[in-house]
């Protein structure tokens, strides 16, 4: 069925359909329902390619994550997801695997399929990215990068509070020595967790020697091998502060298998609050980052430059918080370095 088989049903032009169809223009409510009893007489569906070409603006919203293996980002990608339909937009996602070549190729795909905006919700970006996107009038949202511009928002995580809240229970508990698990250094979120790390320890404890820090990959196999090496050193840590759950949970299991107590022996923290922290044995001390409030925040931040192209981006903060579970506990007054070397 067609447009004009629409029209002929309910005794109307092509035009009111139309207008009915995409709310472009005032119709009367008895006309209205006369339309759309015909749309769904006729089992009509618009052609969406068509209306998009004529409006130059598509429903979908593109969003681009680092790796969808990793569960903070199903839960992220769900929010978002559920956000965009509530405002009438479906959701196209792209993983990058932490590849900036991937990054690229996808926001140019993105471009040519005319997405009426794009999340992107990974710290791998190429500045000129940015550039492209703007200068092709694609609004965007960027998490924690640069301040917004023309079709740019930004949205910025508070890792500074919700690390320090980590760092503060710790010292609380009478750690000292305490180890940073953090993640590829060239990934601007964990230079700044690594940076948050590193000013919380000198503020509370400004006369203990200098903290361990390992950089790995924000993968569970990457926290067990920061564990394994830290674990043997002399003397080894009583406490470790990783950049991520899953490389907290990859701490949590190399200190087990060396045959250490958590938390009698040595605590554990991550960041993030995935679904595995509080199942997890015992129960992942960490840093919540609250992945609704985020995809929520992502969407109306993008919305706002898609709705008002005229204007310059907005920026929103999500803030962080700690979640103190079984995993850290009163630092031990001796730890043997038990740790098995493999």
């Amino acid at each position: 069925m067609s447009i004009k088989d629409v029209a002929r049903a309910a005794g109307v032009s092509t035009a009111t359909v139309s207008h009915v169809i995409n709310n472009t223009r005032f119709v009367s409510e008895e006309t209205r329902e006369r339309v759309l009893r015909a749309v769904e007489e006729c089992n009509y569906y618009p052609n969406e390619a068509a209306r998009d070409l004529v409006s130059g603006r598509s429903r979908i919203l593109g969003l681009i994550v680092s790796d969808i293996t990793n569960p903070f980002f199903p839960e992220l990608v769900k929010s978002i997801e559920t956000a965009g339909f509530e405002r009438g937009y479906d959701v196209i996602l792209s993983n990058t695997d932490y590849d900036p070549a991937r990054t690229s190729h996808y926001v140019r795909r993105l471009i040519e399929r005319q997405v009426a905006g794009v999340a992107l919700m990974t710290s791998e970006l190429d500045a000129s990215l940015v550039i492209e996107l703007a200068r092709r009038h694609v609004p965007v949202v960027i998490l924690d990068m640069d301040a917004p511009g023309v079709n740019m928002s930004n949205l910025c995580i508070d890792y500074e509070r919700g690390i320090d809240e980590a760092v503060r229970h710790l010292v609380a508990l009478g750690h000292e020595r305490i180890a940073f698990v953090g993640g590829p250094p060239r990934l601007r979120s964990a230079a700044r967790r690594r940076a948050a790390f590193a000013q919380s320890f000198r503020r509370y404890l400004p006369d203990a020697p200098p903290p361990a820090f390992v950089e790995s990959d924000f993968k569970f196999d990457g926290g067990r091998r920061a564990a394994r090496g830290l674990l043997a050193g002399a003397p080894p840590p009583t406490a470790f502060v990783a950049a991520n759950d899953m490389m907290a949970l990859g701490v949590l299991h190399e200190c087990r298998a060396a045959g250490l107590n958590v938390p009698h022996d040595v605590s554990i923290v991550g960041f993030d609050d995935v679904a595995f922290a509080s199942i997890s044995q015992p129960a992942l001390t960490t840093v919540c980052l609250p992945r609704g409030e985020m995809g929520r925040l992502a969407v109306e931040a993008l919305l706002e430059t898609v709705d008002h192209p005229e204007r310059r981006g907005v920026e929103r903060r999500v803030p962080t918080y700690l979640i103190e579970r079984g995993s850290t506990g009163p630092a031990p007054r001796t730890l043997k370095a038990r740790a098995r070397r493999r």
